[in-house]
C-alpha cells in the first residue's frame, strides 16, 4: 500500500512522456500542451488560476502564454473585472493543432487502455477520485503541517 501513491505518480509520469513521444512532431512543449489543452476545457481563465491548475509560477506561465500568444495560438483579453488581469482563450487558429494533440491524445488511450475491462477502468476512476476527495480535506492536510 505504502507504495501505490509512488505508483499513481510514475503512470502518470509515463502517460505524459509516452504523449510527448507522439505529439513530439507537431511543434508544441509538453508546457504549450498543457496549456492549450486546460483553456480549451476552461476558456477564460486568469492567467493567476491557470498558473495554479498547472502547477507553474505565474511569471512562467507568463512566458508559455507569451510564445503561444506570438504563435497566434492564444489570446489575452483584459478581465472586464480587474483591469490587472488578463483572460486567456486558445483561438480560432489554434483549433487544428488542438484537434491533432487530441487525437494524439485518443490514440494513446486506446493503446494503453486496450485490453483492460471497461468496468475496472470506471472503478479505477472512482477509487482515484475518492482519493482526490480525501487527500483534498483540510483535517489531512492540517494533520500533515502539524506532525
Amino acid at each position: 500500500m505504502e507504495t501505490l501513491p509512488f505508483e499513481i505518480g510514475e503512470t502518470a509520469h509515463v502517460l505524459r512522456r509516452a504523449f510527448d513521444r507522439k505529439a513530439a512532431g507537431l511543434g508544441v512543449t509538453r508546457a504549450q500542451w498543457k496549456v492549450l489543452f486546460r483553456l480549451t476545457r476552461s476558456p477564460g481563465l486568469r492567467q493567476v488560476e491557470l498558473a495554479d491548475l498547472l502547477e507553474v509560477e505565474p511569471i512562467t506561465l507568463c512566458r508559455i502564454v507569451d510564445r503561444l500568444e506570438e504563435a497566434g495560438l492564444v489570446e489575452r483579453v483584459r478581465d472586464p473585472a480587474d483591469r490587472r488581469a488578463w483572460r486567456l482563450h486558445v483561438t480560432a487558429q489554434a483549433q487544428p493543432l488542438v484537434e491533432k494533440l487530441r487525437a494524439v491524445a485518443d490514440e494513446l488511450f486506446a493503446e494503453t487502455f486496450g485490453g483492460i475491462d471497461p468496468q475496472d477502468l470506471e472503478n479505477a476512476r472512482q477509487v482515484l477520485a475518492r482519493i482526490r476527495e480525501n487527500a483534498g480535506r483540510p483535517s489531512v492536510t492540517n494533520r500533515a503541517s502539524n506532525e
